[in-house]
C-alpha cells in the first residue's frame, strides 16, 4: 500500500492507525500542498483531483484509490478487528465511534481550516473558535471520569484523528483550561506509533524538501 501524506495535517492518523497494526512496510509519499510536488514526482492531481490528503492506493484489484481519514482509518482497523482500534461493524459501539469520528471532521477539523487560513472577518473568526472551544469541550467532559481514552480502556482511529487535528494553536484557539484533554492530549503523544509518526513524517519531508533544492 501506498499512503499520500502532508505536513502537520490529519494525514498522521492515518499514519498512526498504520503504525499500531504494525503495518510499517505501507510506503509514504509527501504531498507539498502548496508547491504541488510529491516526493516521489508523482501528479497529486491525477491522484486525487480535489487536491487534499490523506490518500490510500491500495495493492489489490486495480490499485484504488481510497480517501478521507476517517475512511481510511476504519477501513485499516476493520481490517485487523483483534487490534481493538475500531468497534465491530453492526454494533452500537460503532455506532457511537463513528458519530465521533464524524463530530471531529465537522466541528473541529473543518472549523480550524478556515482560521489557520485567515479566510475569516474578525466576528467570523470569534464565532469560530466560540464552536472550536465547545466542541474540545465536549471532549474534554467524556474523559473527566478518568478514562484514558474517549470511548474507555482502549485506544481507537477516534483517538488518533482527535491528536492529529490538534490544530488549536495555529488557529489562536485557546484550550489550556481544558485540563483533561491536555493530559489526554499528552498520553496520545507518548504513544511510539506517534513518536513513529511524527519521525516518518519529519524524515520524508526534508527528503522532499532537499530534493527540491538540489
Amino acid at each position: 500500500m501506498k499512503l499520500y501524506i502532508a505536513k502537520a495535517t490529519c494525514s498522521l492518523a492515518v499514519q498512526i492507525v498504520l503504525n499500531e497494526l504494525g503495518m510499517d512496510d505501507t510506503e509514504l509519499v509527501h504531498y507539498d500542498v502548496f508547491g504541488k510536488s510529491t516526493s516521489n514526482g508523482e501528479d497529486f492531481a491525477q491522484v486525487n483531483p480535489l487536491g487534499y490528503v490523506p490518500v490510500l492506493r491500495l495493492d489489490e484489484g486495480e490499485q484504488e484509490l481510497l480517501a478521507e481519514t476517517v475512511v481510511i482509518g476504519s477501513y485499516l482497523a476493520d481490517l485487523h478487528p483483534r487490534s481493538g482500534l475500531v468497534p465491530a461493524r453492526g454494533t452500537l459501539e460503532r455506532v457511537r465511534v463513528d458519530a465521533l469520528l464524524n463530530f471531529v471532521a465537522t466541528e473541529i477539523a473543518q472549523k480550524h481550516i478556515p482560521l489557520m487560513r485567515k479566510l475569516l472577518t474578525e466576528e467570523g473568526s470569534s464565532w469560530t473558535r466560540a464552536k472550536l472551544v465547545a466542541a474540545y469541550a465536549r471532549l474534554d467532559r467524556m474523559l473527566q471520569d478518568g478514562r484514558p481514552w474517549l470511548t474507555g480502556e482502549r485506544f481507537t482511529v477516534l483517538d488518533a484523528y482527535v491528536w492529529a487535528t490538534f490544530w488549536h494553536e495555529r488557529s489562536g484557539v485557546d484550550i489550556g483550561h481544558l485540563e483533561h484533554l491536555m493530559a489526554y492530549k499528552s498520553r496520545i503523544e507518548a504513544r511510539p506509533s506517534v513518536i513513529k509518526a511524527l519521525a516518518d513524517e519529519a524524515a520524508l519531508v526534508l527528503a522532499h524538501e532537499t530534493r527540491l533544492a538540489a
